[in-house]
């Protein structure tokens, strides 16, 4: 398990990187002060957030684009997050609702859900539509990019 992860602010879009000692809802935003919910391996975004993130991140960024009344989406959800769990640190997890922020869909050209992006050094690596297993997730994110240990 890493020693920190890395922790956009919800509220300013500032990557954070936090200690693992920290306690739950300790750990602030080193920008804005905002409570930062670190001890979640995904962390919901909206569009600001995610375009911050891309652009960032030193680690890549894996993407869930979902929508609650989905039932592929909100059966994929737990699997994500076991994956998001196993890699912690190695990559930034975000979900984005592209019901509640249609904008950050139609910015990166979402037709359907769920719908996966791995970004890296600003890039869109890969895309993937569909629910995937978690052996195919892991598979297919370990195809795209190195996580290191």
């Amino acid at each position: 398990m890493p020693e920190s992860c890395l922790v956009p602010c919800t509220s300013c879009g500032a990557l954070n990187r936090v200690p693992d000692h920290i306690e739950q809802g300790k750990a602030k935003c080193g920008k804005c002060s905002t409570v930062l919910n670190h001890k979640d391996p995904v962390h919901e975004v909206n569009g600001a957030v995610l375009a911050k993130a891309v652009l960032n991140s030193p680690i890549p960024v894996v993407v869930d684009f979902w929508a609650p009344w989905c039932g592929p989406c909100v059966g994929f959800a737990p699997t994500f997050k076991q994956y998001a769990t196993a890699q912690r640190g190695k990559a930034l997890f975000l979900k984005c609702d592209t019901e509640a922020h249609q904008d950050a869909g139609n910015r990166f050209g979402i037709r359907s859900i769920p719908t996966l992006i791995v970004f890296e050094n600003e890039k869109e690596k890969a895309r993937q539509s569909g629910a995937l297993s978690y052996p195919h997730l892991e598979k297919w994110v370990a195809g795209q990019v190195t996580l290191n240990p």
